[in-house]
């Protein structure tokens, strides 16, 4: 069976509501109508009894019911406009008299019923209404009366009534699905156009956007935030696109040197210092590539993957000074003084090799970027039941407008007036995404010629010995 769309299923479910509806307020109105008719026939049932009760009399001792004038009279021989049928029983439920409407026919005395009680019966093949009440004269009872109305005109109403719903009850629904189903239609238009949309974009065509609904409603909400993720996927896919083409840049770069320094070397013989020289070169550039290629992995690795984080006590004050002792040799080649300032023992909940990477390549560059016989400022200390670590360099500083773009994977800030300073343009952005993995508020103040000042704010979770 073919499924619905989804039009169609919207208009089918509210014609099947509808429908219920519907249905409820013709049985309400059927029944309405029913009930009025036969309680008038009940009512009027009623008044002939009560009538006929008043006209029973003795006369020369003998129990006069109703003359015959006065059958004419009430014009109960009519047959025309909803007959009323009387007759009198006596004790043993013998015919006594009856109206000259009844004519060869009598109506039945019904033993099952009781007294009084209104119920359908059949005369000629037709329908009628029918009472029977004990008759009593001064507190004797002397027979039984019965009192049968037509339904024959009330029961063509009520035939005619319920055709009348039956044939518009279809026709109703068929008529409120086409309205609903064109409604719906105009309804999910939207979503129509977020299929269209969905339809063009490939990963070469991002740039499309669903139109937005004139109606501020869910629809509306719903295009919007698509919109919004299509703006983002685009957003990640150039950056993608662009850290691809930085990184084969970076990769060929140190291994087009040694291709070139290699090639030269063999094109005659050399002396052996020169072979030294350029050998001592060509692992430089080895190490390099090495320390560009473990950064990659290392992004790759942590590339949102908050499953990777191994959560365990981090020893910053430990930490700080393994990171120091590392690199001491380019501290001590340099000249730097490092000054560590912590009033106590701190430690964090958090990703051990994760902390140690962002402290390393923190501290490394304040170590790179530093002049010659500066120093470098390490602290520890809690504020507001959060610990903060703040490490200061007096080196050549960051440009302004470069604070943002050295998160940037590959950026470099002035690299060209510092040649001599080797790097890949990873270590900040590994940093800030090590940070935002692991809830590390980070924050970098810098200035040319004055030196670049990195703040890491720890969340609740910190703790002090």
């Amino acid at each position: 069976m073919a499924q619905l769309s989804f039009k169609n299923r919207i208009a089918l479910n509210y014609i099947l509501t509808t429908g219920l509806l519907i249905l409820v307020v013709f049985s309400a109105i059927y029944f309405t109508v029913k009930f009025t008719v036969y309680k008038h026939i009940d009512e009027n049932l009623m008044i002939e009894i009560q009538d006929h009760f008043k006209e029973i009399r003795i006369e020369n001792k003998k129990v006069i019911f109703m003359d015959s004038e006065e059958w004419e009279e009430r014009e109960h021989n009519s047959v025309d406009v909803n007959p009323v049928f009387v007759q009198f029983f006596d004790l043993n439920k013998k015919t006594i008299e009856k109206s000259p409407n009844l004519k060869n026919e009598a109506l039945v005395f019904h033993d099952s019923v009781e007294h009084f009680q209104f119920f359908d019966t059949k005369l000629l093949n037709n329908t009628i209404r029918q009472i029977q009440v004990p008759l009593h004269l001064k507190s004797k009872k002397i027979g039984y009366l019965i009192i049968a109305m037509s339904l024959s005109d009330s029961a063509k109403v009520l035939k005619n009534l319920l055709d009348t719903l039956l044939i518009a009850f279809p026709i109703i629904l068929l008529v409120l699905f086409f309205i609903a189903r064109f409604f719906a239609g105009r309804s999910i238009k939207p979503i129509n156009a977020i299929i269209n949309t969905s339809k063009i974009i490939t990963k070469d065509n991002l740039q499309s956007r669903i139109p937005l609904p004139k109606t501020r409603d869910e629809l509306f909400t719903l295009s919007k935030t698509i919109n919004n993720l299509l703006g983002r996927i685009e957003d990640a896919m150039q950056r993608e696109k662009q850290f691809t083409s930085d990184a084969s840049h970076e990769l060929r770069t140190p291994l087009t040197v040694i291709k070139g320094t290699l090639e030269v070397l063999i094109r005659k013989p050399r002396d052996n210092k020169e072979y030294e020289e350029k050998i001592a070169y060509c692992i430089n550039e080895v190490d390099h590539l090495n320390t560009l290629v473990d950064q990659l992995l290392l992004m790759a690795r942590f590339e949102n993957q908050k499953q990777n984080i191994v959560t365990e006590p981090v020893y910053l004050n430990a930490v700080i000074l393994d990171v120091i002792t590392l690199i001491s040799d380019k501290i001590n080649k340099h000249k730097i003084n490092v000054i560590f300032d912590a009033k106590e023992e701190f430690y964090i909940h958090s990703d051990n090799y994760l902390v140690v990477t962002i402290l390393r390549n923190i501290i490394f560059n304040a170590v790179k970027y530093s002049n010659d016989n500066s120093e470098i400022s390490i602290g520890l200390l809690r504020e507001k039941g959060k610990i903060s670590c703040t490490i200061s360099d007096h080196g050549i500083g960051i440009a302004e407008e470069d604070l943002v773009s050295i998160l940037n994977p590959f950026f470099r800030s002035n690299s060209l007036h510092h040649s001599e300073i080797k790097g890949t343009g990873l270590g900040l952005s590994i940093v800030k995404r090590f940070t935002d993995l692991l809830h590390i508020k980070f924050k970098i103040d810098s200035k040319i010629g004055v030196g670049t000042t990195v703040t890491l704010g720890f969340d609740e979770n910190a703790k002090t010995l």
